[in-house]
């Protein structure tokens, strides 16, 4: 009888392990300061945005205006902006709900809000 030779293991595949998700890249949102029609708005006046994005309020038509977030002195900006095109920028790190608002037109409704969704 002749005797079998011992056959080799297949080799077995092994499963890649999934990739971990990886966090989107921050974000800039444009935030207008007055209206295309001239109106003392924040267009738009409510925003959601993940933590680390970064909003950009863009001077629209006249002014002056700036922007008054409220309790949160380093992401406020107190100097007037007054010429069209000009601008500031805030990144929130921190989930939570921010009200900001234009000092000189505040009375006017030019108010706005930002909620910071927290991460997922």
């Amino acid at each position: 009888m002749a005797e079998e030779e011992p056959t080799p293991a297949e080799p077995t595949e092994v499963a890649a392990a999934p990739e971990p998700a990886t966090a989107a890249a921050p974000e800039t949102y444009t935030v207008k300061m007055g209206t295309d029609n001239g109106q003392l708005k924040f267009d738009p006046s409510v925003l959601t945005i993940k933590p680390g994005d970064t909003v950009k309020w863009v001077m629209n038509k006249i002014g002056p205006h700036n922007v008054i977030v409220e309790g949160n002195e380093s992401l406020s900006h107190k100097n007037m902006l007054m010429s069209a095109g000009s601008s500031y920028t805030s990144t929130f790190d921190e989930p939570g709900k921010y009200s900001y608002y234009c000092a000189p037109h505040r009375g006017a409704g030019m108010v706005g809000k930002i909620n910071v969704e927290a991460a997922s």
